[in-house]
């Protein structure tokens, strides 16, 4: 009778067992077999990163030297699969302390030594599989976080549309004239509330992106012409400041700059971007930059936001782009809107990011890739 913990809570628990060896199989499977695993088994390389990807296994024993494709090659195979969840690999090697090393280095977990000692497999086999359910646990309680936030600012949204609906039928006097200090009261609760809704609207956007259920809608997008809108909407917004807001495209007449991407979303970030420079600066001007950079693979589309406000501190700028980072200054808001951009942008292949100096204002530089036919 074995002396190892009770079995009962890991009936559901599958280890894979990889070897070539049918003699080293069977001694595996029936030890494991009696501590009331379910096993799996494959011969070699190939059909083992096949029944990983038909059924992912709680745990993987798997010997590191086989014909074909070793230990090392599958162990590197698969985790380079990032939607696989995480399954951890215990090496068995009759190898020195360098192959262990090289096996480690490759994304092993843990290793075994041959010939196998029966209870220091089962403890490693334990231990594993222990780790294997933390992270298991530790992963739901982050998806059932992030999906209790998002159903929660969805049905936040619902009274604060109301709540602007309504705010707006006063201001246009749908409900009787109001008095001048009424007026000013409901001016600064609609600018209040709509400040709210946009922050609700981001938070919204940002769980759909880290839940994988996003959907974008990819067309031909001409990013001159939609930064053009962006300027005609935002101006209005600068001139009340004092600011200039002016766009210099660095392309010739002839040139398209049209990128593959969702308008919407590659909207959302050049007005967020524009719309920060113009309420961090307080005087000078905010300059919009195109350019094309063609002796790239695949040609890039280059925009740059530069404006003439305060700048970010390097401890600042380390952390800028996560989630609620907030900056020291005044008017920072959530701390979502970069992050959010990021994300839009990274589903576009494209990068953004910064160059600041405090007192001299910031440049952010948004790339993405061409479409192949606009240059």
């Amino acid at each position: 009778m074995s002396n190892s913990p009770d079995t009962s809570n890991r009936k559901s628990d599958t280890i894979l067992v990889v070897d070539d060896a049918p003699d080293n199989v069977l001694l595996v499977k029936s030890i494991l077999e009696d501590e009331g695993y379910d096993i799996d088994v494959a011969e070699e390389g190939q059909s083992a990163i096949d029944k990983v990807n038909a059924n992912p296994p709680q745990l993987i024993l798997l010997d590191v030297m086989m014909p074909g494709m070793d230990g090392f090659e599958v162990t590197e195979r698969i985790r380079q699969q990032e939607d696989l969840p995480f399954i951890p690999i215990l090496l068995i090697t009759a190898y020195d302390q360098p192959s262990v090393a090289k096996g480690l280095d490759s994304g092993a977990d843990d290793f075994i030594r041959k010939p196998v000692e029966l209870e220091e497999l089962l403890a490693r086999v334990r231990s594993l599989l222990r780790l294997k359910h933390s992270v298991d646990e530790r992963d739901e309680i982050a998806r059932q976080r992030a999906d209790f936030v998002s159903r929660l600012t969805h049905d936040l949204r619902t009274p604060l549309v109301a709540a602007d609906r309504m705010l707006n039928l006063f201001q246009q006097g749908a409900l009787g004239e109001m008095s001048e200090p009424m007026a000013e009261a409901v001016a600064t609760m609609t600018r209040s509330n709509r400040n709210l809704l946009d922050m609700v609207n981001t938070l919204l956007e940002v769980y759909r992106f880290e839940a994988g259920r996003k959907v974008l809608n990819f067309t031909p997008v001409n990013i001159t012409e939609l930064i053009n809108e962006v300027i005609d909407e935002l101006k209005p917004l600068a001139e009340e400041k004092g600011l200039s807001l002016t766009l210099e495209e660095n392309l010739n007449d002839e040139q398209l700059v049209t990128v593959e991407g969702d308008r919407l979303e590659l909207r959302r970030v050049l007005t967020n971007l524009v719309g920060n420079a113009i309420k961090f600066t307080d005087e000078g001007s905010v300059k919009v930059d195109i350019q094309q950079v063609t002796e790239t693979e695949p040609p890039q589309l280059v925009l740059s936001v530069q404006d003439t406000g305060p700048g970010v501190s390097p401890e600042e700028q380390k952390n800028l782009f996560e989630r609620f980072r907030k900056g020291k200054h005044r008017n920072s808001g959530s701390g979502l809107g970069l992050h959010l951009s990021q994300r839009i942008l990274e589903s576009h292949n494209g990068t953004i990011n910064l160059e600041s100096e405090e007192g001299k204002g910031s440049v952010f530089t948004v790339k993405i890739p061409l479409k192949k036919d606009s240059h």
